[in-house]
Order: C-alpha cells, then structure tokens, then sequence
C-alpha cells in the first residue's frame, strides 16, 4: 500500500506540472485572469481575503503541487493500479474540478461557482487542465506500477 501511495502521489505531481502548463497557456491567452491556486491561498492567508499578498504566487504553486499530490496518491490506492485508464482518470480529474468549484471553494466565497463565473473562460480551461491532469495521472501510474518490471500480486488485494 505504500508502495501505492507513493507511486500516486510522484503521478500526481508530474499530472500537477502537465495541469499547470494548461492553466498557464490559458491565462496567457487571456481566457482567465490569474490561477485559481494563486486566489486559494490568498483567502487563507491574513488580511483582506482578496488582496494580493506577498508569497502567495509560491505558497499557491505548492499548495496546488501538493493537493495534486495527494489526489494521485488517493487515485493509485482506490484503482490499485488496475483498471487505471485514460477513461477513469479524466472522470477523476472532472470530480475533483466539480468538487471544487462547484463545491468547496465558491462555498468558502474564493472564487464564483465554475456554472456562473464571469470569468467565461476559466471554467473551460480549468476543465481542460483537469482533463490533462486525469489522462496524464492515468498513464504515469500505470507507468510507474510497471516500472519495476514485475507483477506484484500482494499490491492487488
């Protein structure tokens, strides 16, 4: 099982690098104004909730290095490495954005629900990186469960 949880969380972390690159691409493009682990981290630090704060562009990067992180680990440890399509993965990455900005962080008034956000472009790339993180997630646990050329049986009960 750990073996597990630290395959998932390394894929996690390089889905989070392939997620992030989506989100980049779409802020450059103007379709959305500033990265939403960036507005995350600045409701929780001190001070006005949506005011810019010294840090917040790093403590966001590794808050959302980590989160990703650990939604690979928790992936690799419910698929067990099997079953661990393409298909399953971006329906992961899609119930983790719907949880989130359908759920808890309009709930904590970070930023409006994906359904009516002003901002028309965010919602859709921030589906589009979901679904990057899901395929990419997908593909590098199956990867790593490979890696060591063996089938271990014991990771599969």
């Amino acid at each position: 099982m750990i073996r597990q949880l630290v395959r998932g969380a390394a894929a996690g972390a390089l889905s989070t690098l392939t997620m992030s690159a989506v989100m980049l691409a779409g802020q450059k493009s103007g379709l959305m104004p500033g990265q939403p682990p960036r507005h995350i981290v600045r409701a929780a630090l001190p001070g006005r909730r949506h005011r810019p704060k010294p840090g917040e562009s790093v403590l966001g990067a590794a808050a959302h290095l980590g989160f990703g992180a650990g939604c690979g680990a928790a992936f690799a440890l419910l698929t067990r490495g099997r079953g661990a399509g393409v298909p399953l993965g971006v329906g992961y990455a899609l119930l983790i954005w719907l949880g989130a900005y359908e759920g808890w962080v309009p709930a904590l008034n970070i930023l409006p629900p994906a359904s009516r956000d002003p901002e028309r472009g965010r919602p859709v790339v921030m589906a589009a990186a979901h679904v990057a993180y899901g395929a990419t997630l997908a593909l590098a646990v199956r990867a790593m469960r490979g890696a060591d050329g063996r089938h271990d049986e014991k990771e599969e009960r």
